[in-house]
């Protein structure tokens, strides 16, 4: 039996054209397009319309940068893939990549497996897995071999973290060699973890305990410092780089220098940098620990500079690096002691909205939405045009959005597993209204339709844009 769904009098939006057209859905895929009144368009039959009229008809977003159940700092991030996949279908996203991690001393295999049980059976959408390497030895090189042919394509080191996922130049230098042969990306977390901790220690030892001083001893030159030593080890190793949750005017220099070298180096930031500030770490009473993420907030200078990196495409992709944890018994574990506040903000359910603001505001185009948020992360990870498009042939990941809505952030009513929104007050133009995830609706005009277990895990191919 096949089920048919057609979309109608929507304006269709990718990151290539706006047209208004119907869509017809067959069997989960995109069948077919039409331009809207056409006799072509009028010839579409199905069980299922959706009047699209006056709305957006976007791909679902391709959230390239999520942590469910993330151990850290002693607890857990606080959404589960249950509830995390279902707050990022209420935002608009279809699809995320979230990181297994490598336990020092233990296997790949070991944490990818342990990934795969939390998600198995939970998700309501779909997902993939980049794999955190915590433990560069000859075995764990051996196996991101075995890992990009079964579709972990990409790897996650760290330059920060020392004693947890730290990596040295020498261990970061021989996974770049690897995936230079395998076709693998790395993917780097690039602060001076080293000297960050110096300069933690120092400030702890004077008494500056409160949440703003992490913004201030992670400093803006030292992710500078380490995205510039991640380029120079990916050219000398011969390998492409992804540079996650870029944050500062400085590290964007680095980008951008590289990329006009001709180097494949890629950067991401995240919204919380372009919407957010050292303002909100130094909030009183503790709240500024709400804010407190690695890399961390910059001072609001920095978000011109991140959105003209997007404009002219030094960075390529934003994903949220969504690591929630509760103000209330997560968070306060770092009162009186920055340093152990845990790193992460909620922001899974957010994303596609604050980019949409970001068009109204005049920072991006409508297709540059698209770009930045569903087919660049295809792209990159190797899901396009599964994934991130609407052309037939592709998955039927649709969100119909209406561009005139106005709603307000927070906490009261977002569905993420937190106690707070990071974007608290926040008005915005733009709200998804229906949602569909391989052609099944996951929200339906606002009211959520879908289940756990209707997200299937989802193998990917290596990076597109290095093909």
């Amino acid at each position: 039996m096949s089920s048919r769904t057609v979309i109608r009098g929507g304006l269709v939006i990718t990151a290539s054209d706006e047209i208004h057209a119907d869509v017809l859905i067959e069997d989960g895929r995109v069948a077919a397009l039409a331009a809207s009144g056409t006799p072509a368009a009028e010839a579409f039959a199905a069980e299922r319309t959706i009047d699209a009229t006056g709305k957006y008809v976007i791909p679902g977003g391709v959230d390239a940068h999520t942590h469910m159940e993330l151990p850290f700092g002693g607890t857990f991030a606080s959404d589960t893939f249950e509830t995390g996949t279902r707050a990022a279908a209420w935002g608009g996203t279809t699809t995320i990549v979230d990181f297994a991690v490598q336990s020092v001393g233990r296997s790949l295999r070991e944490g990818l497996d342990a990934w795969h049980a939390k998600a198995e059976g939970n998700c309501a959408i779909d997902y993939g897995f980049h794999m955190i390497v915590s433990d560069v030895n000859q075995e764990t090189l051996k196996e991101m071999d075995l890992l990009v042919e079964e579709g972990v394509t990409s790897f996650k080191q760290f330059m920060a973290y020392p004693g947890v996922f730290y990596s040295d130049d020498g261990q970061i230098l021989r996974a770049m060699q690897r995936s230079a042969e395998n076709g693998g990306l790395i993917m780097m977390h690039a602060e001076n973890g080293i000297a960050i901790d110096v300069l933690v220690e120092q400030a702890l030892a004077r008494g500056e305990t409160d949440p703003r001083y992490h913004g201030e001893v992670r400093k803006a030159l030292l992710e500078a410092e380490a995205t510039h030593r991640a380029i120079r080890l990916a050219q000398v190793a011969g390998a492409p780089l992804y540079v996650v949750h870029v944050s500062a005017m400085e590290a964007v220099a680095e980008l951008a220098r590289a990329r006009d070298e001709g180097l494949p180096v890629f950067g991401e930031t995240c919204p919380q940098y372009l919407f957010l500030s050292t303002d909100n770490l130094a909030e009183p009473d503790f709240e500024g620990s709400k804010y407190v993420c690695s890399t961390p907030l910059r001072p609001k200078e920095h978000q011109a500079k991140l959105w003209r990196g997007l404009r002219t495409n030094d960075l390529q992709v934003v994903s949220t690096d969504h690591c929630p944890f509760c103000f209330v018994g997560q968070k306060e574990l770092g009162r009186g002691d920055f340093s152990k506040i845990p790193n992460g903000l909620p922001g899974v359910e957010n994303r596609m909205d604050l980019l949409h603001q970001a068009v109204v505001d005049g920072h991006i185009s409508r297709r540059r939405w698209i770009e930045i948020a569903c087919a660049t992360p295809a792209r990159m990870f190797g899901m396009y045009p599964t994934k991130g498009t609407i052309a037939p042939g592709a998955d039927a990941d649709i969100v119909i959005y209406d561009p005139n809505a106005e709603q307000v952030m927070s906490a009261e009513t977002h569905h993420m597993n937190v106690d707070y929104s990071a974007y608290e007050g926040k008005r915005t133009t733009g709200r998804v209204e229906t949602v569909l995830s391989r052609g099944e609706p996951v929200i339906t005009e606002r009211e959520y339709t879908g289940r756990a277990g209707h997200g299937v895990y989802t193998p990917r191919s290596t990076c597109q844009y290095l093909n």
